[in-house]
């Protein structure tokens, strides 16, 4: 069964949002993806042509200031106001329990959720998202090149992106203006950056009840904390062939370890 595609209206801390989201129901556990920055939804609509996970229910959705949805004050949103944002999703799906993947900032933002809802959560797959400072080489450029300007920002960003020497860094690029909102970029990583530095993530993931996995690509097999996580019983999956980005470099690698992982958790 393929997705519906569907804007839901919102209001979070008072600003009006109409969230573009894709959503499959099904008699299976749900399974809610949020994307990571400079993402969107489609990132998981494959999903569809995988039988490992035929029946599930299916929840993905556009962040605020992100892909299809749109949002009424670019200024407000921050990872708190997106944690708000996914939790009145949940609701207007009438998803309760479910299966929960997130990459990078939508791993962040999946990692508050679980801490603050722990026992809705059924699993945890969390693709690179921040739970340490060292995580932040993407959103702490908000503080090493700081700019005045959103518009001189971004594009600087998108040139430095477009040059790194990690997998799918040159196609990720391509696209950032295109799935972001310039306005949009300051709050995302200035909290992205505070959450890392100041909220414990290390102590809240590791304090998860339900069954958790990190996934990471090869080039980022030196991050120091994976030999930690793992001794707490984390589950890791290395992605070969890949950066921060298994969705783009090798993701029938990325939707394997998800299946096998979730169905280890039934």
């Amino acid at each position: 069964m393929s997705f519906v595609h569907t804007a839901v209206p919102l209001t979070v801390d008072g600003v009006a949002l109409s969230i573009a989201a894709l959503y499959r129901s099904g008699t299976r556990a749900p399974i809610v993806f949020l994307h990571g920055f400079g993402s969107t939804k489609e990132d998981y609509a494959d999903i569809v042509l995988h039988p490992a996970f035929d029946g599930h229910a299916v929840v993905a959705f556009d962040a605020p200031g992100c892909g299809e949805s749109e949002c009424a004050d670019l200024s407000k949103i921050c990872i708190p106001f997106l944690l708000e944002t996914a939790l009145q999703v949940l609701e207007h799906f009438d998803v309760e329990r479910f299966h929960l993947v997130g990459h990078s900032m939508g791993g962040l933002t999946a990692l508050l959720l679980a801490h603050r809802f722990p026992e809705r959560v059924l699993s945890f797959t969390d693709i690179e998202g921040n739970i340490a400072p060292e995580d932040c080489f993407l959103s702490r450029q908000i503080v090493d090149f700081p700019a005045d300007d959103p518009d001189a920002f971004f594009s600087a960003f998108i040139d430095r992106t477009r040059q790194a020497p990690a997998y799918a860094s040159a196609l990720y690029s391509a696209s950032l203006r295109h799935k972001v909102r310039a306005g949009a970029v300051r709050g995302i990583f200035a909290s992205m950056v505070e959450l890392s530095d100041h909220a414990e993530l290390m102590s809240k993931f590791l304090g998860l009840p339900c069954p958790t996995m990190f996934m990471y690509g090869e080039q980022n097999a030196t991050l120091s904390y994976l030999p930690h996580i793992q001794a707490n019983g984390v589950r890791l999956a290395p992605i070969a062939q890949c950066g921060h980005f298994p969705m783009y470099s090798n993701p029938a690698a990325m939707w394997q370890q998800i299946a096998d992982f979730q169905s280890r958790t039934l």
